[in-house]
C-alpha cells in the first residue's frame, strides 16, 4: 500500500540502510541527552559487555510510543561506544510511514521490520534491535508493569537462529511508569478490527498528561520517573540456520531461556527501585521532621 505522502520529495525509503545519519544521532545525544537524564535520572548498566560483530538487542517494550527507554539506550550507546554501536531498529511499518516520524526515525537507524531488512544488517555486521512483544508489551496494563509481555510471539528467535546471531538482551523497568494504562483494549480493538487499517491487536485505554483519561495513544508528557536499564551478557545457541529456525519445539525453548533471564532481571530492577524510592521516601520524612523540631513553638 502506497500513502499518498510518499509520493513527495523527503519521504525517506524506510528499508533502506543508508538513511541513517552519524550527525543525526550524535546531535539527538547532545540535545536531548540531558534533558533525559534531567528528567528520567537513567542509569544504563552492561554497555562494556556487548561484543563486537552482529547480534540482535531484544528488549522489552515500554511507554507506548514514547517508549524513553529506547531514547536513553540510544544516547548512552552514542556517548559510551559512538554512533556505529547504535544498532538498527526494526520498527513497525505503520510508525515508520508516518508523516513525521519519516523524517525523524530513518535518519536515526530505523527500518521496516521484515526479515529481509535485518538480514542486511547483518551481513554488514551489525546490531539490530527488537521488541518482541511489539504493541502486547507497550501497551500492557501499568498492573502489568513488572512483566515481559512477548505473547505468541517468536519470529525475534527464528530470525537470530536464521542469522547464526546471539541474542543480547536489554531490560527496562520504569519506564512504563510514566503513564498509567487502564486496559490495553484487546476487546475493542477486535471489536473495531483495528488490526486490518493499523495492524496493532490493542487499542489502549489510558491516563497521561495533559489528556486525562483517553482512548488510544496520543503524544502526552511522561512523568519524571526513574527508569534503570541493564544490557545482559550475549545468548549464544548451541543450533543455527534455517533447520533449527523450524524446529517449533527448539525454537520455544530458547524463547523461553530468554525470557526467563529478562523477567529475572526485570524483577530485580523493579526491587532495586523500589527500594530507592522508599529511601528517597524516608529521608523526605527525617527531613520534615527535622524542620518541624526546629519550627518556634508558642
Amino acid at each position: 500500500m502506497i500513502h499518498f505522502w510518499q509520493r513527495f520529495p523527503g519521504f525517506h525509503d524506510v528499508n533502506s540502510l543508508d538513511n541513517r545519519d552519524p550527525k543525526v544521532l550524535e546531535r539527538f545525544a547532545d540535545i536531548a541527552g540531558p534533558i533525559l537524564w534531567k528528567w528520567f535520572r537513567p542509569r544504563v548498566r552492561g554497555l562494556d559487555g556487548i561484543p563486537e560483530g552482529g547480534a540482535l538487542y531484544v528488549c522489552n517494550h515500554n511507554g507506548g510510543f514514547m517508549t524513553p527507554d529506547t531514547w536513553i539506550f540510544a544516547v548512552a550507546l552514542t556517548r559510551e561506544r559512538g554512533t556505529d554501536d547504535v544498532p538498527y531498529a526494526l520498527a513497525h511499518q505503520v510508525v515508520m510511514e508516518a508523516p513525521l516520524t519519516n523524517q525523524l526515525l530513518p535518519a536515526m537507524g530505523a527500518i521496516a521490520a521484515n526479515p529481509e531488512n535485518a538480514h542486511r544488517v547483518f551481513a554488514a555486521g551489525r546490531k539490530v534491535l527488537v521488541y518482541p512483544g511489539g504493541d502486547l508489551d507497550a501497551f500492557r496494563p501499568s498492573r502489568d508493569r513488572g512483566r515481559v509481555v512477548f505473547g505468541p510471539r517468536r519470529g525475534y528467535v527464528r530470525l537470530a537462529l536464521r542469522e547464526g546471531v546471539p541474542i543480547i538482551p536489554v531490560v527496562s523497568a520504569g519506564s512504563h511508569d510514566v503513564w498509567w494504562v487502564v486496559s490495553d483494549g484487546r476487546w475493542l480493538s477486535r471489536l473495531l478490527r483495528t488490526h486490518r487499517f493499523l495492524r496493532t491487536d490493542v487499542l489502549p485505554i489510558t491516563v497521561s498528561v495533559p489528556w486525562g483519561l483517553t482512548v488510544g495513544a496520543p503524544p502526552f508528557v511522561p512523568l519524571p520517573v526513574p527508569i534503570f536499564i541493564e544490557v545482559l551478557e550475549p545468548i549464544h545457541f548451541e543450533r543455527s540456520g534455517p533447520e533449527a529456525a523450524s524446529d517449533a519445539t527448539y525454537v520455544e525453548q530458547c524463547h523461553q531461556r530468554v525470557l526467563d533471564a529478562m523477567q529475572l532481571t526485570l524483577d530485580r530492577l523493579m526491587e532495586e527501585r523500589r527500594l530507592i524510592r522508599q529511601q528517597r521516601v524516608g529521608a523526605g520524612l527525617n527531613r520534615a521532621i527535622q524542620i518541624l523540631s526546629r519550627a518556634p513553638r508558642d
